[in-house]
């Protein structure tokens, strides 16, 4: 989220014609389309935030700018060359990184919470632990992630919560 992404169509000799069809699991779909014969472009229904990464003659590649969570979905490419009709399918998932918070509750617990995270991010503790993270998950799809520690000594002073996810690994300290 929040990145640039470019996704490749093959560049055939000969191009007649070339069609992006964006359907996204969110909204409505769209087409940009360009046309040899005319040397036109055209687009339906198609966002700001994508468009051709350089003149489609040249390279059918699609780029989106400032990808989000409503970019996710499938991602045709279809040329059309004198040696013949290729396609390209992709389906687009957008990764986004959690907000690590770390707290101390009112029993003097430690908390790890991850925040907003697609998908749902792991909550490790450095010392075993018998937590049980519990997620809640929002209307745009991603998820939060709250897990308290709990340990099985009284002796522990500095408490290491890690947060593993695809986007990228994050972890905190705290002392309550």
């Amino acid at each position: 989220v929040g990145n640039s992404c470019v996704l490749t169509c093959p560049s055939k000799p000969n191009i007649t014609m070339v069609t992006w069809k964006i359907s996204p699991k969110v909204g409505g779909s769209c087409t940009l389309g360009y046309r040899a014969d005319q040397n036109k472009t055209d687009r339906t229904n198609c966002s700001d935030s994508m468009n051709w990464k350089f003149r489609p003659d040249r390279d059918p590649a699609l780029e989106i700018w400032q990808v989000g969570i409503d970019h996710e979905g499938n991602y045709t490419c279809e040329v059309v060359a004198t040696e013949g009709n290729f396609h390209t399918t992709y389906y687009l998932t957008v990764l986004v990184p959690p907000r690590l918070t770390m707290y101390c509750d009112d029993h003097g617990n430690p908390v790890c919470k991850a925040m907003v995270g697609k998908p749902a991010a792991q909550i490790l503790w450095v010392l075993e632990s018998n937590s049980t993270p519990k997620e809640e998950g929002h209307d745009n799809g991603t998820v939060t992630v709250l897990s308290t520690f709990t340990a099985y000594s009284t002796n522990v002073t500095n408490t290491t919560c890690i947060v593993s996810h695809p986007a990228g690994n994050q972890s905190m300290t705290i002392a309550c």
